[in-house]
């Protein structure tokens, strides 16, 4: 991967990652999505960085799904389980980050980019969103069981099926009315600086709580109800944050979180 292709660089305690390959709507290469997984599993979390934002560069995609030059390799049954084991992967680092991440979308989010942008916690996007997988009249290929399982705790089978089988591109309102995305805005430039807006909010609020709630809300998506979220229930209310948050409550300030 170029140095040039996954930017990634850290402004008063929000992470920002920007796909960046405008020329080929920022179509993902391995080494991108390896990249951004290796920033999700790393993300520190002493409280230097509160929160991830990412995007794709220009105004004409988020990304326009994985680099198809790269299926050209493909010769064998295991390349074909490979790759979709490496996506699982990447999309499941994206998820379990222990910090929250806002994908900020604009035009195409097509194939492994509207994977990527499911995984992520909240979405806003512009007007011209088109997100979706053609790959029923593109490649011919599918979909892991687990990606389908992300999807559909958003959108519901329902719709996955059908936007699937039809291969047509959900547009801004109808994936706001879907609950996919939180906000449409005007355009890029709008875009933008909302989501550094939500990252401030974000970098305010308890650090463990955010974290603890993303985790349980995985587990439940993939254990069911009867998952074990005993282990996040003592990692916040036995925490110094949940402390400091009780005696300022009742202090009437506002508290100093540490994220311990």
């Amino acid at each position: 991967m170029s140095d040039s292709e996954l930017l990634y660089e850290i402004k008063d305690g929000v992470g920002w990652v920007m796909l960046n390959r405008p020329q080929a709507r920022n179509a993902l290469t391995f080494a991108m999505y390896e990249g951004l997984a290796e920033i999700c599993r790393t993300v520190p979390t002493d409280g230097s960085v509160k929160c991830l934002v990412v995007a794709g560069a220009g105004e004409k995609a988020f990304a326009a799904g994985t680099d198809m030059t790269q299926f050209r390799a493909f010769a064998k049954d295991q390349d074909a389980l490979d790759y979709e084991h490496r996506i699982d992967t990447v999309l499941g680092a994206v998820e379990a980050c222990p910090i929250p991440i806002i994908a900020a979308l604009s035009g195409a989010c097509t194939g492994g980019g509207a994977g990527i942008a499911a995984a992520c916690d909240i979405r806003i996007a512009t007007a011209d969103l088109r997100f979706g997988f053609p790959i029923a009249r593109t490649l011919g290929n599918c979909l892991s069981i687990a990606n389908l399982s992300r999807l559909s705790a958003l959108m519901g089978a329902g719709r996955v099926k059908e936007i699937i089988f039809t291969a047509r591109l959900v547009g801004a309102e109808e994936a706001r009315n879907a609950g996919l995305i939180s906000e449409i805005v005007e355009d890029h430039a709008a875009m933008m600086a909302r989501a550094a807006e939500l990252a401030a909010t974000l970098a305010t609020h308890a650090p463990i709580t955010l974290r603890t709630t993303k985790e349980a809300l995985r587990r439940l998506r993939i254990e069911g109800a009867g998952a074990d979220d005993r282990d996040l229930v003592l990692a916040a209310y036995m925490s110094e944050d949940f402390k400091e948050g009780l005696e300022a409550f009742l202090g009437k300030r506002k508290p100093e979180w540490s994220g311990r």
